[in-house]
């Protein structure tokens, strides 16, 4: 298959993802139970303050009348308007795009603490496998893939914040050093991940015949480990990043509320709370197409990198 079959075959099937999750999204949230007109009116809300907030969120209309109002502000690009008083608040895509810096941010820094940790982890793991090193990295990527959110944030926040004062605490997104420690709680996790793939990825690397043949001619090990193996084996290492970075966008949810951090997870939760339809529905479709087109574009170079997968 060349390239440009495969480039339009890929991109089909990621519209159609996206397409999928907005009708998911619509309708399950439909079925979510609470009244979002007392959520968001309150119950000392008067029979006209309750009727504007439902025609607002076009409850009034059927459910297809309803989708297609969805799908018309997906084409407009506000994806709807706040309730109530739409006219005087924000689209919901102008408040996502206040918080989407905030959540790129995290995203980034937990993706660079986790490859900071998770390469140079994985290498020694590899290099001395079978002995007491390989069983200590194994012990601290268990550690790091068990230990809660909810435990090392706070945990991280009393150490650092509370008793050295060195770093920023919840609250202060904008404080210098501020993305430190919530980007450590997001990329521990991550880290654990890619060091055992890095680990297995080199040893299966290491025996391949290649690397026999770069041996042979005398090469320095570190050369031959670190241009002629990690090269190659840092190939799925590389696919899993991409993928875990599209979902770090939209999973950064337990962080941000940590940290009190503003970020598309805050808003979905406080959507969610209130039954605020347009904000939900909005986040959501943001989330799973930030997440759908990182998986896209791994996919496309790993396509272009590796004539198999075009093949398969």
């Amino acid at each position: 298959m060349s390239i440009g079959s495969f480039m339009v075959r890929r991109l089909g099937s990621s519209l159609l993802a996206i397409a999928g999750a907005s009708v998911l999204v619509f309708f399950f949230l439909h079925l979510v139970p609470g009244d979002p007109v007392h959520q968001l009116a309150g119950g000392e809300a008067t029979a006209d303050q309750r009727e504007e907030i439902e025609s607002c969120l076009h409850l009034d209309r059927s459910l297809v009348a309803q989708f297609g109002i969805f799908l018309g502000n997906i084409a407009n690009g506000t994806l709807g308007h706040q309730c109530p008083n739409p006219e005087e608040n924000p689209t919901v895509m102008e408040l996502i795009l206040e918080v989407l810096p905030y959540t790129v941010e995290l995203a980034i820094g937990g993706m660079i603490v986790a490859i900071a940790l998770a390469l140079p982890l994985g290498i020694v793991a590899a290099l001395r496998r079978g002995s007491w090193v390989d069983a200590g990295a194994a012990v601290v990527s268990l550690l790091g893939i068990s230990m809660p959110t909810m435990f090392l944030g706070p945990l991280l926040i009393i150490l650092f914040f509370v008793t050295l004062g060195w770093l920023p605490g919840p609250a202060e997104p904008d404080a210098p050093f501020a993305i430190v420690l919530p980007s450590i709680v997001l990329g521990t996790a991550l880290m654990a991940m890619l060091s055992r793939m890095t680990r297995s990825s080199l040893v299966e690397v290491m025996n391949e015949d290649y690397m026999r043949t770069a041996r042979a001619k005398g090469l320095p090990e570190r050369r031959v480990i670190l241009k002629h193996g990690l090269r190659n084996a840092l190939l799925p290492v590389i696919t899993v990043a991409g993928l875990q970075f599209g979902a770090l966008l939209g999973g950064t949810i337990i962080a941000e509320k940590v940290f009190a951090r503003p970020g598309l997870g805050t808003m979905l939760l406080e959507g969610i709370n209130e039954r605020n339809y347009p904000v939900v529905q909005g986040t959501v479709l943001v989330i799973a197409i930030a997440y759908v087109t990182v998986n896209t574009l791994v996919d496309l170079a790993y396509g272009v990198a590796d004539p198999r997968i075009r093949r398969r």
